[in-house]
């Protein structure tokens, strides 16, 4: 594989942005050999959808877009990230019992953790942010067959 790959897409600020950015993420991951129907490719999709979400609901519509950006660097290094231009960084939340949103920021980082990566919330030169979720590459094998062959 190449030694840098990327990929990105801008979307509306929209509700059913969060489905579209779900699915780039996950097809270009599927293009670059992580298949669709594993553990890591759900956490995936988990973190995106955490994301997007966070950009289309707390931008209060001074975000009309977002963009995603999924990079990967060296087959060692996958980054995951969503670009809003709203200015105020995200805050964590005392978690309240009844408390139905919030958690998301929290989530997104217990998943990276339990990966081995790292999150990352960092300023744009035009005054949005970028949080990003940084993860080890690791695509599984394809399974043996019998004959002792790869399937493909």
């Amino acid at each position: 594989m190449a030694d840098h790959l990327e990929a990105s897409v801008t979307l509306p600020s929209d509700p059913a942005s969060v489905s579209a950015a779900r699915a780039y993420v996950v097809g270009t991951l599927a293009e670059w050999g992580l298949p669709e129907d594993t553990e890591v490719s759900d956490t995936i999709r988990l973190i995106i959808s955490e994301l997007a979400t966070n950009a289309v609901q707390h931008t209060f519509g001074q975000s009309p877009t977002f963009t995603v950006d999924v990079v990967l660097d060296r087959d060692e290094h996958l980054r995951v990230g969503v670009t809003d231009s709203h200015p105020r960084f995200p805050r964590r939340l005392p978690a309240a019992v009844q408390q139905d949103n919030g958690r998301g920021l929290a989530i997104i980082r217990w998943l990276t953790a339990e990966y081995g990566g790292r999150l990352r919330i960092r300023p744009t030169r035009e005054g949005g942010k970028t949080i990003s979720v940084e993860l080890p590459w690791t695509v599984p094998a394809q399974p043996v067959t019998a004959a002792g062959q790869q399937e493909p």
